[in-house]
């Protein structure tokens, strides 16, 4: 089946010449929004864990938990280069010397690159600049992943993210200084965003030049705020219809050059009230590529149109 969208897959096949897969990482560390510094509680969607579902545990070593991971990996998808990916919580939140041991503990052979996941307002002069040498020295390339989830300033303050757009601007204009790819992550499934707010987010990741998105639906973890408040239904989950929809929408009016990492995440059945209506994540992904493949819709289309259109002096929709 062909893809609507550009994958990064694609993009790490002509980088590197063959498929990288990524080795998660747990460190542990706690978050800005959970220890006062920002707020408390964490934003109400993230569970004890800090975002993941199938790390090894953070006691073990940085190195033992590549090795562990590669030879998983590596024997299961038959793969040779790995991007070390520290994946829970916010993994620039913490001592400059603490920070420079983990990134360090990545210089394996087989090590490509590292993403590092990490809030907006997690960013620093003198971690960039220790990457940024780092990366020269090694050759190991950088990715930075910034949790957006949405533009909306009213959503992110129900989500009590304790940050908001000016702090990814302000992020951005930090990083954007190196030669590192970003990654943003997206949630389009958001019962307080409308379609002009998915389609503000793909606008304001155009803006800002990001090189990767990664695309998630909500999920609602038990035992978080966000679980409490669906089981007392103070929101109603749009329906899968809408998501497929936004996703859509959201990819037409993204750059064609943006990599997409992924257009629909999972979690564990027995850890969630709610997760993808209950709807396997390869069925709706397919979904989505077979509704856009029938009607010519491909990434970034509207934002060519609309380019045309300008060059042309025509007057925009």
């Amino acid at each position: 089946m062909a893809l609507p969208y550009y994958p990064i897959s694609e993009y790490y096949k002509k980088k590197y010449g063959e498929k990288i897969y990524k080795l998660p990482i747990k460190l542990s560390l706690t978050c800005p929004n959970r220890d006062g510094t920002a707020g408390f509680g964490g934003c109400i969607f993230c569970s004890e864990s800090g975002g993941s579902f199938e790390n090894l545990p953070s006691t073990i070593t940085v190195k033992d938990q590549l090795s562990a991971n590669k030879a998983y990996i590596g024997s299961r998808y038959k793969a040779k280069k790995f991007i070390a990916y520290f994946q829970n919580f916010s993994n620039t939140y913490m001592g400059l010397d603490d920070f420079k041991s983990v990134i360090n503990a990545c210089k394996e052979a087989y090590i490509v690159g590292i993403s590092i996941s990490t809030r907006s307002d997690c960013i620093s002069e003198d971690k960039l600049v220790f990457l940024d040498e780092f990366s020269k020295k090694t050759g190991i390339d950088i990715t930075i992943e910034l949790g957006l989830q949405t533009v909306n300033y009213k959503t992110s303050k129900i989500l009590n993210r304790c940050e908001d757009l000016s702090d990814f601007i302000c992020a951005m204009n930090l990083i954007k200084k190196y030669n590192f790819r970003v990654c943003v992550h997206v949630i389009l499934s958001l019962p307080w965003d409308d379609l002009d707010d998915v389609i503000e987010t793909a606008k304001i990741i155009n803006a800002y030049a990001i090189n990767e998105v990664k695309i998630h639906s909500l999920f609602i973890i038990k035992g978080t705020k966000l679980d409490k408040m669906y089981q007392n239904n103070e929101f109603v989950m749009p329906k899968k219809d809408a998501y497929i929809n936004n996703v859509i929408c959201f990819l037409r009016n993204l750059n064609p050059d943006v990599a997409i990492q992924r257009i629909l995440g999972r979690a564990p059945k027995e850890e969630t009230s709610f997760c993808n209506w209950n709807t396997s994540w390869w069925l709706i992904r397919d979904e989505i590529i077979g509704y856009m493949n029938d009607r010519g819709y491909v990434q970034g289309d509207l934002v060519i149109k609309k380019q045309y259109k300008v060059i042309k002096g025509e007057k925009n929709d």
